[in-house]
């Protein structure tokens, strides 16, 4: 059994892991090699071609070797790239030959939709930390993709992030060359009066039988860490991003009207027209402040549909809007999901400082909220609790850098409103033992006040405390992966701007992974198999669920990857024991350049969590991406779901959602949105049958045109609309409807 004292677990785990952290130095020495950088004055047209003067003289460096599937060998097609630098901006071109042109894929899309395209571009590290970087990524006709990087626990990207910056492409009777100008005003640097070392890799993908990638570096597998084998690249003497000040007027325009489903005529709303104001400014180059006052934080794209039911924890939605994601990665910490913006959903205003200076980064955020909504967390599901009140949000960040990859950091959170409060503190850290072996850690606390709706409504204590303790001890190598981790956390522990979804729970698990490679021109370039075990009880002692589970890998040619397993489980729900045992599949392919599709299924006995019992479920998702020609694309996914129990089918339900999008160029596109929902019930075989509708069905439309300038200079103009029928009217109807225009320019200074 796993029994701990909470009371003295906290300040014992939090001091070691600090002296851990800050008494031992990591062991990193890569081979590097280092090139400079010129500053050339010339102004030059970003059209793909290269034919001014100021690329004769600009550096050179050839990608020379494969990463993807190969291991390090010679890259199978020729690739170069140039760079200078302008006091202003960073110029790169790469001129990528093919020795079959007419197999480039390149298509027409919205930025950073072109990843399954041919594409080429740059990962730099400006800070020359080898935690973080940006990526900067062109296809062959200039369709822009731009990403955060950071390199802490592998390869994580965020593709929300985004850059004002110019591209081209330009597809020629040898392959295909892009040009891309970035302005040092869209990144973070040290502040410095002499010249700058940054680390830098070209990457090229190159997608045929095999989905092949290139780069300048000679990647070493048995070192879990990118960054340290890029290529060092110096210059930048005195380079500074101007004033670094960017204005953000927006305007929106919307009208909503509404029905009951009995109702024949509409309930027109009145039109609403708000204006507000961003505000970025580069206080330093590697501090910027944002500002926004009567933001509109609605989001204009709807969301990926999911499917909820028989699901007793909360989904999970992404942050799409801007003010949150620039640097937002300032805010992560290490193991617990403190911070998820999107709990701040309507703000009058809003202030954020963000920057790192030397191994110092820090953070800072402060809004009004104008509505409160938060999650409350259990060891067998997650409630939405919410106040029609304001509430004041303050988060703030600070994480310093120990050694070559080490680090240590804290987070302090804190929401109030009338008679509420939530208030986080954490600390933690991830050290290094070498180039495979890490351990990564943070604790957290809360201390919770609730008003009396909360009380009453959610069957609260006024006064609440908790914990929460995460660890993990993980050998990463070329050929296999081991890991053992530790959760703890309380039965009270709240953290109301997070996404902490479970709460008093222990959990102890401990897996590991093998990998094997093919030879070059095999059809499968990867396979391996990866298991583990967890337990997990309550801060009682008592047994919530014990859990074993297989899989299998493959990976290979035409883009192919499946993951095949067997999990087993023996679950407590509600006072009873249930023994679960599942099949799962996951497969994906690429069978032609312009169509990608995948599937995933789950067969087994699965618990019926609203009338505890045990059942046999059956779910396949399936999903569909195909670029008809070089403008439109559509995109399909068909979630089903079903349980059957003894008495018979307790329920079987359908989501169908489909994108059909067309590109006029590389700023405009028009979009169809359509989602519906189908859901039958045999609510005889439920034991609370008033809370289920026998059938549900449900549908959301939108219409969506978006002129891009820049991913802050653009107009949306749409039509949106939603309806339902249940038990109490048979026939489908519209609800809700409603017509939008959003308007921003982004002026630079």
């Amino acid at each position: 059994m796993l029994k701990m004292n909470n009371s003295k677990v906290f300040p014992r785990f939090t001091t070691c892991a600090a002296l851990v952290s800050l008494a031992m130095t990591s062991h990193f020495a890569q081979a590097k090699t280092s090139i400079t950088i010129p500053q050339i004055k010339n102004k030059i047209e970003i059209d793909g071609e290269m034919n001014e003067t100021a690329w004769a003289n600009a550096t050179k460096l050839d990608l020379a070797y494969e990463k993807n599937p190969g291991e390090g060998i010679a890259a199978r097609v020729k690739t170069t790239a140039y760079f200078y630098e302008d006091g202003e901006n960073l110029n790169v071109a790469i001129v990528a030959n093919d020795p079959n042109p007419e197999q480039i894929r390149a298509h027409l899309s919205d930025r950073d939709k072109m990843f399954q395209d041919d594409w080429a571009g740059i990962v730099i590290d400006t800070f020359n930390d080898k935690r973080t970087a940006y990526e900067f990524f062109v296809n062959p006709i200039g369709v822009q993709g731009d990403i955060r990087m950071e390199d802490n626990n592998g390869w994580r990207e965020d593709t929300s992030w985004d850059a004002i910056w110019d591209s081209a492409g330009k597809i020629t009777d040898k392959g295909y060359i892009v040009e891309m100008s970035i302005p040092f005003k869209a990144l973070r640097f040290p502040e410095a009066q002499g010249p700058l070392t940054w680390n830098i890799a070209v990457l090229r993908t190159y997608p045929r039988d095999h989905r092949y990638q290139f780069t300048n570096y000679k990647d070493d597998r048995t070192v879990q860490c990118n960054i340290c084998q890029f290529d060092n690249i110096s210059g930048f003497s005195n380079i500074k991003p101007s004033k670094n000040i960017q204005v953000t007027p927006t305007l929106t325009i919307n009208r909503s009207d509404k029905r009951e489903a009995e109702q024949a005529n509409w309930d027109n709303g009145d039109g609403n027209t708000d204006a507000g104001i961003d505000l970025r400014w580069g206080v330093t180059p590697d501090m910027v402040l944002n500002a926004t006052l009567n933001p509109d934080f609605s989001q204009v794209e709807a969301d990926s549909g999911q499917l909820n039911v028989n699901n007793t924890f909360s989904l999970f939605y992404r942050e799409r809007r801007p003010f949150f994601l620039d640097g937002a990665d300032y805010f992560d910490g290490e193991r617990l999901n403190l911070v998820h913006t999107r709990n701040i959903a309507n703000p009058d205003y809003g202030v954020k400082l963000t920057g790192k200076t030397g191994n110092h980064t820090y953070a800072l955020l402060s809004a009004n909220d104008e509505a409160t909504a938060f999650l409350l967390p259990g060891n067998q599901g997650s409630d939405l609790a919410e106040l029609d009140k304001k509430s004041q949000a303050t988060i703030a960040r600070y994480k310093m850098d120990i050694g070559e990859r080490s680090s240590i950091g804290a987070h302090l959170t804190n929401r109030q409103g009338d008679g509420y409060k939530n208030t986080v503190a954490s600390v933690d850290g991830r050290y290094w033992f070498n180039d495979q072996d890490s351990f990564s850690y943070q604790a957290a606390w809360s201390d919770s006040d609730n008003n009396p709706h909360l009380v009453k409504e959610y069957e609260l204590e006024e006064k609440q405390t908790g914990h929460a303790i995460s660890m993990q001890l993980k050998r990463d190598t070329r050929d296999y992966t081991l890991r053992a981790s530790y959760s703890d956390t309380g039965e009270d522990f709240r953290a109301d701007l997070g996404f902490v979804r479970q709460a008093d729970y222990r959990r102890a698990v401990i897996g590991g992974e093998r990998r094997w490679y093919g030879e070059d021109g095999a059809a499968l370039n990867q396979w391996g198999f990866w298991s583990d075990v967890d337990r997990t009880e309550d801060q009682n002692g008592l047994l919530l669920e014990e859990e074993a589970e297989i899989h299998l890998n493959l990976q290979g040619r035409h883009q192919f990857y499946s993951n095949m397993g067997v999990v087993t489980r023996n679950k407590h729900h509600k006072g009873k024991y249930f023994d679960e045992t599942q099949f799962m599949a996951f497969a994906r392919i690429r069978p032609v350049s312009a169509i990608n599709v995948r599937a995933f299924t789950r067969i087994g006995k699965q618990i019926d969590y609203a009338n505890v019992q045990l059942g046999d479920t059956f779910v396949l998702n399936s999903g569909l991406n195909w670029n008809v020609n070089d403008h439109l694309s559509i995109d399909l996914d068909h979630n089903y779901n079903r349980l059957d129990v003894d008495e018979g089918r307790l329920f079987t339900a359908n989501l169908t959602d489909a994108r059909f999008t067309y590109q006029f160029d590389l700023k405009s596109y028009l979009k169809l949105v359509i989602q519906y929902r189908d859901v039958d019930r045999n609510v005889e075989l439920y034991k609370t049958p008033d809370d289920y509708d026998a059938s549900f069905k449900g549908f959301n439309t939108q219409l969506l045109y978006s002129y891009k300038l820049n991913p802050q200079s653009l107009i949306f103009v749409g039509y949106a609309d939603k309806g339902q029928q249940d038990d109490e009217f048979d026939k489908l109807k519209r609800t809700d409807r409603t017509v939008f225009a959003k308007f921003s320019y982004a002026w630079q200074m």
